[in-house]
C-alpha cells in the first residue's frame, strides 16, 4: 500500500493519524478510536518508503538516532511524520493536518481566545495530552495575530506543521535541525532578531523553558505548547523541571509573565459529526498571580471556579457553553481542519496489491539499510532482515 492510496483513504476516512507497521494492516484513528484498513504491510515496502521520504541530510541522522521527525505534503495534504525502527522493522506514525491555516472560527474555539493574544508581552500557554489539537490552536492563535497585527512573528517549530502566508505580520518560521540545531538554539538567535511574537513549537526541557520565560520577561509575546491535563499541571510541569532550590524563583518569573494557560482535550458531538477542543482557561490575574509566585498550583482549581466574570473557564463551563453553541463551523470538503475534526464515516480499505514473487534481498552498502522483501513479519522471525538492520545501525 503506497503512501498517496494510504492518505488518500485517511481522507475519505476524516481520520486524523495513519499508523504504519511492518506485518499489521494500516491503522487509521477515526473519531478518536483505533481502526485498521487493507493488507498486512510489507516489511521492505516501508522501509523503501522511509527511505524515499528520508532521502538527503535527514537519512544518515535516521541511521544515527533511529528516528526522523519532519513534516511533508503529499496529495495536497500537510502531513506530520515520525519514522522510527520498531522490534518489527521500520514504522511510521502519521498526523494529517489542516490543508489550510486554521483559525479559531474554524477550530470553534471559543471567540474570547482571541483577546489572549492581544497582550504584547508574557507569555501563553496552550497545553493538554497528546492528540488534544494543541498545535492546531498554537497554529489557530498564531493565525490571529497574522491577520490582525502589524507585529515580527518568529517560530521556532519540530517540524513546521502549518506553513504561515505573511498578511498584516512580518512571518518567519524556523526548523528545528533544518535551520538550526536546537530550540535552544533557536531562542537565543530570536532574542537578537527583534522578534513582537516568538513561537515555541513544544518546551521539552528545563532549559528551552529558561530560555522561554527569559524571552516572555523580556517584553516579547510567547506561545507555546506543553503535555499537561490541567492548567495547573502545566504550570506546576515546569516549576518542577528545575531544580528545587531555583523553584521560588521560576514561579516568581511565570507570575510576572503569564499572560494565559488553555489546556483542552477532544471531545465528539455525534449530533455534529465531528470533534471540537473542550478547554479549560485560566487568564492571569491578581489573584492567579499570587497563588503561582507561592507554587501553590493546586489552589488553581478554585481560582477556575471563581473568575468566571473575568474569562476563566473550568472544563464544565466550557462544556456546557459548547451544548449551547448554535453556529458551528462545519468543514467540507474544500476548508476542513483534518488534525482537529473527524467525521464518522466507514473505513473502506483499498483493493489489495498483487502479490508478486518474493525475490532475495541484495545487500546494500554497509552503510545503509536493505530493503527485505518478506511480506508478514513477526517479532521473532529469523529470516526476517531485522537483525541485520539494527546490527549495522549499531555499528554507526
Amino acid at each position: 500500500m503506497l503512501l498517496d492510496p494510504l492518505v488518500e483513504l485517511a481522507l475519505s476516512a476524516r481520520a486524523s493519524d495513519i499508523h504504519l507497521e511492518p506485518g499489521l494492516p494500516a491503522g487509521l484513528r477515526v473519531d478518536g478510536q483505533l481502526r485498521t484498513a487493507g493488507e498486512p504491510q510489507k516489511g521492505s515496502a516501508l522501509l523503501a518508503m522511509a527511505r524515499e521520504l528520508l532521502e538527503g541530510e535527514l537519512w544518515p541522522s535516521f541511521l544515527a538516532r533511529r528516528s526522523a521527525d519532519f513534516a511533508r505534503s503529499v496529495r495536497g495534504v500537510r502531513c506530520r511524520f515520525n519514522v522510527f525502527c520498531t522490534a518489527r522493522g521500520v514504522g511510521m506514525a502519521i498526523r494529517m493536518l489542516a490543508s489550510h491555516q486554521p483559525t479559531v472560527e474554524q477550530l470553534n474555539l471559543h471567540p474570547d481566545l482571541k483577546s489572549i493574544v492581544r497582550a504584547t508581552h508574557g507569555l501563553v500557554l496552550v497545553s493538554g495530552p497528546t492528540g488534544s489539537g494543541k498545535s492546531s490552536t498554537l497554529a489557530a492563535l498564531v493565525e490571529e495575530v497574522n491577520r490582525s497585527e502589524r507585529r515580527h512573528i518568529v517560530t521556532i517549530e519540530s517540524p513546521i506543521e502549518y506553513p504561515l502566508v505573511p498578511r498584516l505580520s512580518f512571518v518567519r518560521q524556523r526548523e528545528v535541525e533544518r535551520d538550526t540545531p536546537s530550540f535552544e538554539q533557536g531562542l537565543k538567535d530570536a532574542l537578537r532578531e527583534d522578534p513582537d511574537v516568538l513561537v515555541v513549537g513544544e518546551m521539552r526541557d528545563a532549559e528551552t523553558m529558561r530560555l522561554t520565560l527569559l524571552a516572555a520577561e523580556t517584553g516579547h509575546l510567547v506561545l507555546t505548547t506543553l503535555h499537561s491535563a490541567t492548567v495547573g499541571e502545566a504550570l506546576a510541569r515546569i516549576a518542577s523541571a528545575f531544580p528545587a532550590e531555583i523553584q521560588a524563583n521560576i514561579c516568581a518569573q511565570l507570575a510576572d509573565s503569564l499572560v494565559a494557560v488553555v489546556c483542552q482535550r477532544m471531545r465528539f458531538f455525534p449530533n455534529k459529526g465531528l470533534r471540537a477542543p473542550e478547554c479549560e482557561v485560566l487568564l492571569a490575574s491578581t489573584p492567579v498571580r499570587a497563588v503561582v509566585r507561592q507554587g501553590h498550583f493546586f489552589k488553581l482549581q478554585t481560582a477556575l471556579e471563581t473568575l468566571g466574570r473575568e474569562g476563566c473557564f473550568t472544563f464544565q463551563r466550557y462544556r456546557e457553553w459548547l451544548d449551547g453553541r448554535t453556529d458551528w463551523f462545519v468543514p467540507t470538503p474544500s476548508s476542513e481542519t483534518v488534525a482537529d475534526v473527524a467525521e464518522a464515516r466507514p473505513v473502506r480499505a483499498p483493493p489489495a496489491p498483487r502479490k508478486k514473487k518474493p525475490t532475495e534481498p541484495r545487500p546494500g552498502p554497509a552503510h545503509e539499510l536493505t530493503p527485505g522483501e518478506s511480506g508478514v513479519i513477526a517479532i521473532d522471525d529469523a529470516d526476517d532482515d531485522l537483525d541485520g538492520i539494527l546490527s549495522e545501525l549499531e555499528g554507526k
